[in-house]
């Protein structure tokens, strides 16, 4: 029920975190993944370790906001999948922290064009391959800050919020043709978090709102996405995970 012998998968932010553990786990599972990252060497890296350990990946440079690049990434996953592919992971992100009163119009569009524009770009290019006979997915990843609000971080939230309504539009829509959206809202020890993580006060005040009072490694969240790939989810749809130690309950 758990493997993805056959299937490609095309994860996106894959050279660090999450996005890395998830293509390493794919391909433990049997699947074929490209992974793609704005950082090239960084996607070199991930695949390279896959490939030692005996998976099946290629490295491919994204930047998810070019919708020729995602077009590009679609057309290589189809390639490395003999035709088809089945698992897009829509998980590249930025940050640009700022209080709102401090925050300018550049770097609150910055944040929602890789996030969210990036996700439609992705997802848009590989509608047409998708698979129609329940295998197709596609994987969003938000977070508690689009589910609850964050201070100093509106632009995340409200991307991150974003993502969620997309995810449920996609499910409705794409349902018709058996095809699953539906998102990971992880919290992990990752390059995204450090911010938080460095700040003695910061990390303080997250950890007391974290009943499991830790941070998960990305390979604790990784598992979380294989089973929405699997055909152990193929009657979910529609719905957000969070996977953060009970931080949203």
């Amino acid at each position: 029920m758990f493997g993805l012998d056959g299937r490609t998968a095309l994860v996106t932010g894959a050279g660090g975190g999450v996005g890395a553990a998830v293509a390493e786990r794919f391909a433990a599972a049997g699947a074929r993944v490209l992974v793609t990252d704005v950082d090239e060497a960084a996607a070199a890296r991930v695949a390279g370790r896959i490939t030692e350990a005996g998976g099946s990946a290629e490295p491919f440079a994204l930047d998810v906001c070019d919708p020729d690049n995602t077009a590009a990434a679609v057309a290589a996953a189809v390639e490395l999948g003999d035709g088809t592919l089945h698992i897009l992971v829509n998980n590249a992100g930025v940050i640009a922290p700022a209080m709102f009163a401090n925050m300018d119009e550049a770097r609150f569009r910055r944040v929602l064009d890789v996030h969210v524009m990036g996700t439609y770009h992705c997802s848009h290019a590989a509608l047409d391959v998708l698979p129609t006979d329940g295998t197709g997915r596609i994987i969003n990843v938000t977070s508690a800050a689009g589910l609850t609000g964050t201070i100093g971080q509106a632009n995340y939230g409200a991307a991150k919020a974003a993502i969620i309504g997309l995810t449920k539009s996609l499910a409705r829509e794409l349902a018709r043709q058996s095809i699953t959206v539906n998102a990971v809202a992880p919290l992990a020890a990752t390059a995204m978090t450090e911010n938080i993580r460095s700040n003695e006060k910061l990390a303080a005040k997250t950890l007391e709102r974290i009943p499991l009072k830790r941070w998960a490694t990305p390979a604790e969240i990784a598992p979380s996405f294989l089973f929405l790939a699997s055909d152990a989810a193929a009657y979910i749809t529609g719905q957000v995970l969070p996977v953060d130690g009970g931080t949203v309950i």
